[in-house]
């Protein structure tokens, strides 16, 4: 074929727009495939929740201490409990059992540790005088509120030099109440509802009493919240009656 000005025009602008197609198609196919790859995804992020109470206010417990307890030791967990969930999230079938079981073990040490933090803040910044439903529910089991009282006292101080959580439940299967021993954050009673929470971790009390766990056991009872103790004990019994149908 004669090459001619017009058929010369013809040919650079067919290829133009078949070099154009060709950039379209392959972007195109650049999109289907990352369409096409496994998304990560996007899990809600927990916070930290601010202290329900003054901590200027508290007794014998300092301010110092609190804002530091709620800011690295409770604000920590809910730090590493978001990173360890986006871990999780990335995990494909190809990711070894071992990764995602250590995974899986670190959530729920994160994910006690911020549950349980949270209702031990929130059962502090009350006048300590026990009262209400629990308080009869309380001396019904244990036959007095001072036998209850010693019994939690006793149960903080064997962990008293080391790390843990004395716990006031209610034993969903049962409806009982029970004093709970927990050594670790992964470590509490299945299917129980927690009433009251003291944290027997040192960073709990050290920088107030140093390894005097006795005086700050009695601090704590200075400071407990019998309103919301009351609240999450109703709020149980109504658990107990949907259970039972």
């Amino acid at each position: 074929m004669e090459l001619t000005r017009r058929n010369a025009l013809g040919l650079l602008v067919s290829g133009g727009v078949a070099a154009a197609t060709t950039a379209l198609m392959g972007k195109d196919l650049t999109l289907l495939e990352e369409q096409a790859m496994p998304q990560t995804p996007t899990l809600p992020a927990f916070a930290p929740k601010p202290l329900p109470f003054d901590p200027t206010k508290l007794k014998g417990i300092s301010e110092k201490l609190i804002a530091s307890h709620h800011d690295n030791n409770y604000g920590g967990a809910v730090k590493n409990l978001n990173g360890v969930r986006n871990e999780l999230a990335k995990a494909t079938p190809d990711t070894p059992a071992f990764l995602v079981g250590g995974l899986r073990a670190k959530e729920l040490v994160y994910a006690n540790s911020m549950t349980l933090h949270e209702a031990y803040f929130g059962n502090l910044g009350g006048n300590g005088k026990a009262d209400g439903s629990i308080a009869k529910a309380i001396a019904s089991t244990w036959g007095s509120l001072g036998a209850w009282e010693q019994g939690l006292k006793v149960l903080g101080m064997s962990l008293a030099g080391g790390s843990g959580w004395a716990i006031l439940d209610l034993h969903l299967p049962t409806g009982d109440l029970r004093l709970s021993w927990a050594g670790d954050h992964s470590q509490t009673l299945a299917a129980g509802l927690p009433l009251l929470v003291m944290d027997m971790y040192e960073h709990a009390y050290q920088m107030d009493y140093g390894a005097a766990a006795a005086k700050y056991i009695e601090a704590f009872f200075q400071n407990i919240n019998w309103d919301e103790v009351n609240h999450r004990y109703e709020r149980a019994q109504k658990a107990l009656l949907v259970l039972k149908g």
